[in-house]
């Protein structure tokens, strides 16, 4: 680099770093040493320096409102050149020991965290970087918060020539406002959103490694199903290539069995102006095709964005069934769940309501006294999905004989409204509700026994872990502390975990990235427990604790 633009560089860093302040720059240290604490999951430090240049960027920012807050009042102390030396030199060496401090014990919260749901440590050498990135991440976003004030600052000089100085002050905030949002909005919709449901589309061309189409009429994709297997997406192609047939379910249950249905319906099922009505018709008339509604169970599956459905929670029902089952899902975006999750709530929702709406009404055919049991399940989003065209608990449990709701996000309804209306004096993470008579919670099968309570015909199971940050991630935690961080914490969650403002919330959106590669039992990763939960829901006669190990024992693996 040339000397000239060198000394130019260095130049502009010292009057960017000359205007900071050291009263923000206390907050910003203290919300750097709140961000090493630990959360709901282990962090790889990359998620560590994004949490911590987050917070402490934020944390400068709250320092600066607490300065303008006080020279609003009148708190304006003016401390001589020599005082102001000693402040700055008391900030240093405050950093000097918090900051390595902070990485240090980061690190070893980061093992304890680690040990808690079965994964490896990770270096303790790559905490290092973490520094580093996170300045580097808190320089960036303050020099662009800097940019817009000037930006804002300018306007308003301008519009200040021919306006009273508060009006050009409210409009020219207001223009920068509608500026940034407008130019934000731009770059997820049309850059990110566009182009992963793109890559999205593309991918749904594919066939997982390995399947095959089925050759069974009972499976959508057969050659006598109407629903051909190009159509079905790459996630629907899984789906009814997998699971067992009625040999492998007796082999492992040493019980009769028969060969489950499996039906679906692709995205593109109802061409490219189909609604998802369209969608579940066409499910309904697959499940017309193969019988489903001569079967003693019908469960509507809402999937994931991608149109995913899980494999050990649709093979555990066809094992506790025997076969004598049915189950339908159809998909709804191309979207993968990280990216619905944020910008398309309502199409789970619809694609929800609009299958359950199409079984239900040719269910009410089918004599009452020859009706399949009606059962419901989704996962993440598709637990979403499945409960969110229910107002209410009461007409939750009216609608259906059971179901398996698997980690559903904290923004769910009527969930969130189950949870915070649940039994004095249970916990938050695992709510008793009405006693336990229709709607029981569980992070493990043991959470279901409620010491023996009575437990009605029509059984509804929230499954959920207590390291799961889908399930707990909320924006109230910018500003509120949960109750599950105020109750003693769940056996896979650290018992130091804290809540702190603005921090909590970085650490809990980040926990979500990697909440899937984690052992099964923890985080947002579900699985073999959904043997003993449809167990607890279907009430087969004859199952026992040795079948159930069976099952689980056969599917291990097979998520």
């Amino acid at each position: 680099m040339p000397a000239r633009v060198r000394t130019a560089v260095h130049g502009w860093a010292r009057g960017h770093a000359a205007r900071l302040h050291p009263v923000a720059l206390a907050f910003a240290l203290a919300f750097f040493a709140a961000s090493m604490t630990p959360s709901l999951l282990p962090r790889a430090w990359y998620l560590q320096a994004v949490a911590t240049g987050l917070s402490s960027v934020i944390g400068y920012g709250v320092g600066c409102l607490v300065v303008w807050f006080a020279h609003g009042l009148g708190v304006s102390p003016r401390f001589s050149a020599r005082t102001r030396r000693r402040g700055w030199r008391v900030l240093g060496w405050t950093a000097a020991v918090v900051v390595p401090a902070s990485l240090v014990l980061g690190t070893y919260w980061q093992k304890i965290v680690r040990d808690l749901v079965g994964r490896q440590s990770a270096p303790y050498g790559t905490y290092l970087a973490v520094l580093p990135v996170a300045l580097v991440l808190a320089a960036v976003i303050l020099l662009a918060a800097r940019g817009i004030r000037a930006l804002s600052q300018r306007v308003i000089l301008r519009l200040d020539t021919f306006l009273p100085a508060p009006v050009a002050r409210l409009i020219g905030v207001m223009l920068v406002v509608v500026l940034v949002v407008v130019a934000a909005d731009a770059t997820v919709q049309r850059g990110f959103v566009a182009r992963a449901e793109r890559t999205a589309r593309v991918a749904d061309r594919d066939t997982p490694r390995g399947v095959v189409p089925p050759t069974s009429p009972l499976r959508s994709g057969s050659p006598e199903s109407a629903e051909p297997w190009g159509t079905l997406g790459s996630e629907g192609r899984r789906f009814v290539a997998g699971g067992s047939d009625a040999a492998a379910i007796e082999a492992v249950t040493q019980r009769p069995a028969i060969d489950p249905i499996r039906v679906y319906a692709g995205r593109d099922a109802a061409g490219p102006q189909g609604s998802v009505d369209d969608v579940a018709t066409h499910v309904v008339a697959e499940l017309e095709r193969t019988g489903a509604f001569e079967r003693g169970t019908i469960a509507v599956a809402t999937t994931t964005g991608t149109g995913w459905v899980n494999e050990q929670i649709a093979s555990a029902l066809e094992h506790v069934t025997g076969g004598d089952c049915a189950i339908a899902a159809m998909q709804y975006s191309y979207l993968p769940s990280p990216v619905a999750f944020v910008v398309d709530r309502d199409t789970p929702r619809e694609a929800a309501r609009a299958l359950l709406a199409a079984v239900r009404t040719r269910l009410d055919q089918v004599p009452e006294d020859e009706r399949p049991r009606l059962l419901i399940f989704g996962e993440s989003l598709g637990s979403y999905g499945s409960q969110a065209q229910f107002p209410d608990a009461a007409s939750l449990v009216a609608a259906v004989d059971g179901a398996l709701l698997i980690g559903t996000p904290g923004f769910s309804e009527p969930w969130a409204t189950i949870t915070a209306n649940r039994d004095e004096g249970s916990p938050q993470r695992l709510p008793v509700v009405d006693g336990g008579a229709a709607i029981r919670f569980a992070a493990s099968p043991e959470d279901l026994e409620l010491g023996g309570a009575p437990w009605g015909e029509r059984r509804i199971v929230y499954w959920q872990h207590a390291s799961d940050p889908v399930t707990w991630w909320s924006p109230d935690l910018l500003l509120r502390r949960p109750d599950w961080l105020v109750e003693p914490s769940g056996p896979d969650v650290d018992p130091g975990v804290r809540w702190f403002p603005f921090v909590t919330f970085w650490q809990v959106s980040l926990d979500m990235v990697f909440s899937l590669d984690v052992p099964d039992g923890h985080g947002h990763a579900y699985g073999l427990d959904a043997v003993d939960l449809w167990a607890a829901i279907v009430q087969p006669e004859g199952w026992d604790s040795q079948a159930t190990a069976r099952v689980r024992a056969a599917l291990a693996g097979s998520r």
